[in-house]
C-alpha cells in the first residue's frame, strides 16, 4: 500500500514553517497517541503514521530529499523508511519530540507530567442504585488553556529553554565529595522560561473550570463501588495526558428498606388480630406491591422471605430476595369498652393454661432454672 504525503498527514501546507509543524504534529499524537486510546487498534497506527511524518520534515536534509524526489528520496534506512518498532511513552514523546517547543531538550528529565485524579462523591437514592440512572454532575477541574493549548505563552510567542539547567530543569550542586541535584531554582523544574505569560492562564497552561458531565450509573450499584471516568480528571502538564475522576457511590438511608448486597429486608407492623386469626397483608418492593399471606398463630419477630424481590447487584444474574419481619403492633388509646373486652380476652386465655402461651410458659420454665441454680 503506498503511502500518504507527509505533508498530507499532518494537515500542512509544503510552505509550513517549523512552529506550525510542531504544533501540528503536537494535535495528531494528542489525539492518536494509544494510551489515550487503549480501545481503538487503528490509533496506534495513525500515531506512527504522524510520527513518522514528522521525523522526516523536521529534519532540514530529509525535508529537503522528500520535497525533491518524495518517499524514494529519503530511503528505506532513514527516519521515513517505515514505522518504528514499538510506542513511545507519552513521557518519551512530549519530553523528547516535543522537548524544543517547551524549553527540553533530548536526554534530559521529561517536562511532561499526568493530570491529578479527582474524586468525587456521588448520593444516590436506594431506587436509583438499584435500577440505574444517568446523572448529571458539576467538577471544579483545572483544563487545558484554550488559547494558548496548554503551552503557557502568550500566542505568536513561544517558552525558551531555561539557561541556567540548559532545559533539564534540574542542577547539579557540589557539596565538597559530593555532587547533589536539585531543582532549577530559575525555572523551578519546568526546564523552560515564558518570557511572555498567557494572559488567560497567567502561564500555566490551564485554566479552572466546572465542567458538567454524565456519569452513567449501572443497575445494582452498592455504597462503596467506584465508577471510573477516564481522563475527565485534571489536564496535564506540558501536553501530559489528563487524570482520571473517580466517582465513589453513597447510597442515602430509605425510608423502608435496608440493604445488604443483594438482599432487601423491612419491618411489616400487623394488628394483634391479624397476627392471631391470620392475614393477607399487603407489602411494599422496590417493584410495586405484592400480598404476603400471614399463617394464624404467627408471632412478633417471625421473617418470611419473598424471593426474587431483592436487588440484582452488579455482574450479578440472580436476583436477591426480601426479607420482611413482622412486628406486632400494640393498640393505643382504647375506650373503656374495648379495654373490658381485652381484660375478658385475657382471662380466657388465662383459664386455657400454658397451651395459649407457650412463650410465655417456657421463658418461666428457664427462670426457675436460673434461680434455682442460684440457691443452689
Amino acid at each position: 500500500m503506498s503511502k500518504r504525503d507527509y505533508y498530507e498527514v499532518l494537515g500542512c501546507g509544503r510552505d509550513v514553517d517549523q512552529g506550525e509543524l510542531k504544533k501540528a504534529y503536537r494535535r495528531l499524537a494528542m489525539k492518536h497517541h494509544p494510551d489515550r486510546n487503549p480501545d481503538d487498534p487503528e490509533a496506534e497506527i495513525h500515531f506512527k503514521e504522524a510520527k513518522e511524518a514528522y521525523e522526516t520534515l523536521s529534519d532540514g536534509d530529509k525535508r529537503a530529499a522528500y520535497d525533491q524526489f518524495g518517499h524514494a528520496g529519503i530511503g528505506a534506512g532513514q527516519a521515513g523508511g517505515g514505522f518504528s518498532s514499538g510506542t513511545d511513552s507519552f513521557g518519551n514523546i512530549f519530553g523528547d519530540v516535543f522537548g524544543d517547543i517547551f524549553g527540553g531538550n533530548r536526554g534530559g528529565r521529561s517536562q511532561v507530567f499526568r493530570g491529578a485524579d479527582l474524586q468525587y462523591e456521588l448520593s444516590l437514592s436506594l431506587e436509583q442504585a438499584v435500577a440505574g440512572d444517568s446523572v448529571s454532575i458539576d467538577v471544579p477541574t483545572q483544563v487545558e488553556c484554550n488559547k494558548c493549548d496548554g503551552a503557557g505563552a502568550e500566542p505568536g510567542t513561544e517558552p525558551t529553554s531555561c539557561v541556567t539547567c540548559n532545559g533539564v530543569g534540574q542542577v547539579r550542586a557540589q557539596q565538597g565529595f559530593f555532587s547533589v541535584q536539585q531543582t532549577c531554582p530559575t525555572c523551578r523544574g519546568l526546564g523552560k522560561i515564558i518570557a511572555t505569560p498567557c494572559s488567560s492562564c497567567s502561564g500555566r497552561g490551564r485554566t479552572s473550570k466546572v465542567k458538567t458531565l454524565a456519569v452513567q450509573v449501572p443497575a445494582g450499584v452498592d455504597e462503596g463501588n467506584r465508577i471510573r471516568l477516564s481522563q475527565e480528571g485534571e489536564a496535564g502538564r506540558n501536553g501530559g495526558p489528563s487524570g482520571d475522576l473517580y466517582v465513589d457511590i453513597v447510597v442515602k438511608p430509605h425510608p423502608i428498606f435496608e440493604r445488604d448486597g443483594g438482599s432487601l429486608s423491612c419491618n411489616i407492623p400487623i394488628s394483634f388480630a391479624a397476627a392471631v386469626l391470620g392475614s393477607s397483608v399487603e407489602v411494599p418492593t422496590l417493584n410495586g406491591q405484592v400480598m404476603l399471606k400471614v399463617p394464624p398463630e404467627t408471632q412478633s419477630g417471625n421473617v418470611f422471605r419473598l424471593r426474587g424481590k431483592g436487588v440484582r447487584q452488579v455482574r450479578s444474574s440472580g436476583v436477591g430476595d426480601l426479607f420482611c419481619t413482622v412486628q406486632i403492633e400494640t393498640p393505643v388509646k382504647l375506650t373503656d369498652e374495648q379495654k373490658n373486652m381485652l381484660e375478658q380476652l385475657d382471662k380466657s386465655l388465662q383459664t386455657g393454661g400454658s397451651r395459649h402461651s407457650p412463650r410465655t410458659r417456657s421463658w418461666l420454665d428457664g427462670v426457675k432454672q436460673v434461680f434455682g441454680r442460684m440457691g443452689a
